[in-house]
């Protein structure tokens, strides 16, 4: 299976339904008086956790999802039918980006976690909803708002307790094939794994942890070099990490210095996780030539404050101390601060309704604000009375004073959604 862990779609909130306009005409019932039922709201586009699902694969050819519209109102009271929601299925550990703006929605972690990412329309209010003691018989009814739409960017951070980083080549695929059921491919070249990689750990009964292959780091991952700037966003989920170290050398590059540089790159990346704890494996000491490395490397802990384990993922020679080790490391962690405070969940109510005015490139007057575009999009303007009381509002909110501030002229052209009209005194 292929591993998706970011792509882009397009999601459209279903509109809400018209209102109806209608008269009641019944026998023996003479001015029966208005009966215009309201229009049925349109779907949420909603988000949930799936945990049967590891890959963002499903929206490789799927990028577009349209929420269905509520129904129309009818006659005698008559409300539309509210659309069903549209529920999109995301593996755990997905965070929802706004393309536009890039500012992050939501960040779902937890089984079956859900979040309103669009808003469907609410369904236009029938004529009898206008009735009143000044217009006793109102002749116009609301059109449906329109669905809310967004384009997306999804992005997947692996959900896993320990996280495997280190030099492409120095074992990492070898390691988690060990001590799992993960079987990644592994080859003596580098970037083998192109993806991150998850096994379960089971070092007793009911003791597991998800331990994690992050492929890609390389001196330079954190500016994009290699397949790190990818990769590099799974380290963040993970709790603990296990610094895989080459201590043959065989690769031609100083196992001291390895530790080292893939720890600038970690921070140059995100700070948080120079403080994620670390264990580090001196791997490959099988080989004749890591005898005189481990010493350094030994030395190198001692004077880190880390953990340092002798192992050998081909031989398994130590590898079950290390896992049983990093279980006790687990059992004991605690998250900092900065880490447990979870990414907002984006509220799609509050949105600012300040009434904004500025001048297209043909220097037309453009007038927006959400509740503006709104009555705009729900007004019928072929019908005279709908127009009259938009022409109220308009007054209400002091429009027209708002743009004489910015100059307007008599007959110049004033744009409010997709609405044009031309100005006048």
């Amino acid at each position: 299976m292929k591993f998706i862990d970011r792509t882009k779609i397009t999601v459209k909130a279903g509109d809400g339904g018209n209102g109806k306009s209608a008269f009641r005409r019944e026998k023996f019932v003479p001015k029966g008086g208005p009966s215009g039922g309201d229009g049925g709201k349109g779907a949420d586009i909603i988000f949930i956790v799936d945990n049967n699902m590891n890959t963002l694969l499903d929206f490789r050819y799927n990028r577009k999802f349209l929420g269905k519209n509520g129904g129309n109102g009818d006659i005698k009271n008559q409300f539309g039918r509210n659309a069903p929601d549209l529920m999109i299925k995301v593996p755990a550990g997905t965070i929802i980006k706004d393309e536009d703006t890039g500012n992050i929605l939501a960040d779902l972690t937890d089984a079956d976690e859900s979040v309103v990412i669009c808003k469907g329309g609410r369904g236009g209010r029938g004529n009898a909803r206008f009735s009143n003691s000044a217009n006793r018989a109102p002749t116009f009814a609301e059109l449906g708002e329109p669905g809310a739409y967004k384009k997306l960017i999804l992005e997947l951070k692996v959900l896993a307790d320990v996280g495997l980083i280190g030099y492409p080549s120095v074992g990492k695929s070898s390691l988690i094939a060990s001590v799992s059921a993960a079987r990644p491919d592994i080859a003596e070249y580098h970037f083998t794994t192109l993806s991150p990689i998850l096994g379960v750990v089971s070092v007793g009964p009911e003791q597991n942890f998800v331990m994690a292959d992050i492929p890609g780091l390389i001196e330079g991952a954190a500016d994009g070099i290699g397949l790190g700037h990818d990769f590099l966003r799974h380290i963040e989920r993970t709790k603990i990490l296990i610094h895989v170290i080459d201590a043959s050398g065989i690769e031609g590059r100083d196992p001291v210095d390895d530790f080292y540089k893939i720890n600038k790159e970690l921070a140059l990346y995100a700070d948080k996780l120079t403080k994620s704890p670390q264990v580090i494996a001196a791997n490959k000491i099988d080989l004749p030539e890591a005898a005189e490395n481990l010493v350094r490397l030994e030395a190198l802990a001692k004077k880190e404050g880390l953990p340092f384990f002798k192992i050998s993922a081909a031989t398994k020679e130590g590898v079950t101390d290390l896992m049983k080790h990093v279980y006790t490391m687990l059992l004991n962690y605690t998250a900092p601060p900065e880490i447990e405070e979870k990414i907002k969940i984006y509220d799609a109510e509050k949105d600012n309704d300040e009434i904004k005015i500025s001048r297209d490139m043909t220097g037309d007057f453009v007038v927006s604000g959400k509740a503006l575009d709104k009555l705009v999009a729900m007004t019928n303007f072929a019908n005279d009375e709908a127009l009259r009381r938009f022409q109220y509002i308009w007054r209400l909110k002091q429009i027209d004073g708002k743009l004489k501030d910015k100059g307007i002229k008599e007959g110049d052209t004033v744009h409010i959604g997709a609405m044009e009209f031309e100005f006048r005194e």
